[in-house]
C-alpha cells in the first residue's frame, strides 16, 4: 500500500523556521522525484520545490521563485523520506503543504497535506 505521510507543520511567527517531512512507503522511493506543493485558501495548488531521483538530472532541485534562498528541499533514500527546510518565513507562506511522488512512468501518488500558518 503507498503511503505518504506528512509532518512538521505547525504555527510560527515571521521569520521563523519549520522542517517538514514526507515519509514514503509502499514503492521504491529512489527511483520517484519528490515534489512539494502548497495550497493557501482560495487559491490554486503549486508547486514549492521538486527534487530529482538522481543527481544526474540538473533541473533539480528546483523552487518556486516566491520561496527562492529560503526553503530547500532534500531527500535521504536510506529513510524513504523528503525534507522541506523552510527558513524566514512569511505570513504569505500559510498553506497546506503537500508531497508528491511521481516516477518516470504513469505513477503519481500525493500525501494528505501538513498545516503550516505563520502568524504573529
Amino acid at each position: 500500500q503507498v503511503q505518504l505521510v506528512e509532518s512538521g507543520g505547525g504555527l510560527v511567527q515571521p521569520g521563523g523556521s519549520l522542517r517538514l517531512s514526507c515519509a514514503a512507503s509502499g514503492f521504491t522511493f529512489s527511483n520517484y522525484a519528490m515534489m512539494w506543493y502548497r495550497q493557501a485558501p482560495g487559491k490554486e495548488r503549486e508547486l514549492v520545490a521538486g527534487i530529482s531521483s538522481t543527481h544526474r538530472n540538473t533541473n533539480y532541485p528546483n523552487y518556486a521563485d516566491s520561496v527562492k534562498g529560503r526553503f530547500t528541499i532534500s531527500r535521504d533514500n536510506a529513510k524513504n523520506t523528503v525534507y522541506l527546510q523552510m527558513n524566514r518565513l512569511k505570513p504569505e507562506d500559510t498553506a497546506v503543504y503537500y508531497c508528491r511522488a511521481q516516477s518516470l512512468g504513469p505513477e503519481d501518488y500525493w500525501g494528505q497535506g501538513t498545516q503550516v500558518t505563520v502568524s504573529s
